[in-house]
């Protein structure tokens, strides 16, 4: 006999997913979309850049690598909840100190086992990212009409400014570098380090841990610094980091701060929202997809070299490629729909990509980014 259904995910449409719950029990209304990574689950649900959306695995497999603290990319779980083909399997990796639904539980995020991923896939695919209400209670009872309805009656994420939400409550110096087997987590280099302050729109430890890596001493600010509160670190560069939300609404108060760090003419590198809203800045648009970018595994073309690079990507929103300005050149595309996946300015160290070059999860292609914004602040040192 089946085992009742302890779990429901009810979709805007009137779509009703039925599955096993773990995590917290609780109900939560949020964005759907799929994620085709095969591992990282740990490191996406702590992405900020996943406020308010829950992450359709397509691999069928999580929770079998456990958690670890190393692994988390922010403090919390920030992603609403998780929908998997198979329950969470007992963890089976020397690095795992905990359980997957058991962390869950602890941090207050909700996850149903036992749907059909596949199918739910290639809805958001033809359909878009739909509004979703995902509901665990051990009792197995759901008032799916007014589940429907919540679905129905939710904003979703265009205008919504996620950022301020997610970014730190006050500034801080973050030193850790990179890991190493054997070693673990690296430290900022004692001599003549670049001095980068990192605008936090959700920034994830790993992209600061390549900052440092490469170079860099860092000081985070929060996503509402000013201008004045950048300069007042006398940085040598400027870096804008990912998070989640709409860019648009974001940039209401991070586009003229960042306007007025590109007329001072130093380095400045941005990372998925950052990459938005440096463009914003720059004078483009940003536009809503349909589906997104989810994954570690997409092809992005280099248009200056025709190297392909396989890359992290976490994203809703996209810069349209039409609107960017004279002196803003494309540098990168996504050979999956042809969207934009970087900018550069003519003549001026500022640059910025979509996709993850940290990769937190994914492949290490695209490290080399974290190289050019440090030979950008080298190079002006003279």
């Amino acid at each position: 006999m089946a085992a009742k259904p302890t779990a429901c995910l009810a979709l805007a449409d009137g779509t009703v997913f039925y599955g096993q719950g773990f995590g917290a029990p609780g109900e939560v209304v949020a964005e759907l979309v799929f994620n085709t990574a095969m591992t990282g689950y740990q490191e996406i649900m702590s992405d900020p850049s996943y406020a308010s959306q829950i992450v359709t695995f397509t691999f069928p497999h999580i929770g079998n690598t456990g958690i670890n603290p190393e692994d988390d990319e922010a403090p919390d779980p920030v992603a609403s909840g998780i929908v998997v083909r198979w329950d969470p399997t007992a963890p089976s990796n020397w690095r795992a100190t905990g359980d997957l639904a058991q962390w869950m539980a602890r941090r207050g995020r909700i996850g149903i086992g036992g749907v059909d991923t596949r199918r739910l896939t290639r809805a958001i695919r033809q359909q878009g990212a739909p509004h979703v209400v995902l509901a665990h209670d051990p009792e197995g009872s759901f008032d799916l009409e007014a589940m429907i309805a919540r679905a129905r009656a939710w904003q979703g994420l265009v205008g919504m400014d996620l950022a301020r939400e997610v970014s730190c409550a006050q500034s801080y110096r973050w030193q850790e570098g990179g890991w190493e087997w054997g070693k673990g987590f690296g430290t900022a280099p004692e001599d003549k380090p670049f001095k980068v302050v990192a605008l936090d729109y959700g920034a994830k430890r790993n992209i600061l841990r390549s900052l440092v890596a490469h170079g860099a001493d860092v000081m985070v600010l929060p996503a509402t610094a000013t201008a004045e509160d950048v300069l007042a670190h006398q940085p040598e560069g400027v870096f804008l980091s990912n998070g989640p939300g709409d860019p648009a609404a974001t940039g209401e108060y991070a586009v003229p701060m960042i306007q007025q760090l590109l007329a001072r003419d130093m380095p400045v590198f941005g990372i998925c929202l950052g990459h938005q809203m440096l463009a914003l800045a720059l004078g483009a648009k940003t536009v809503k997809m349909g589906h997104g970018h989810h994954g570690a595994n997409h092809p992005v073309r280099d248009n200056e070299t025709g190297k392909v690079e396989i890359t992290s990507m976490n994203h809703g929103f996209a810069v349209d490629s039409q609107t960017l300005p004279k002196g803003v050149i494309e540098t990168h595309v996504s050979l999956f729909d042809g969207s934009n996946c970087g900018i550069r300015v003519e003549d001026k160290p500022v640059f910025s990509v979509q996709y993850h070059p940290e990769a937190a999860p994914g492949p290490q292609d695209s490290l080399y980014l974290f190289q050019r914004f440090s030979d950008a602040m080298r190079a002006r040192r003279g």
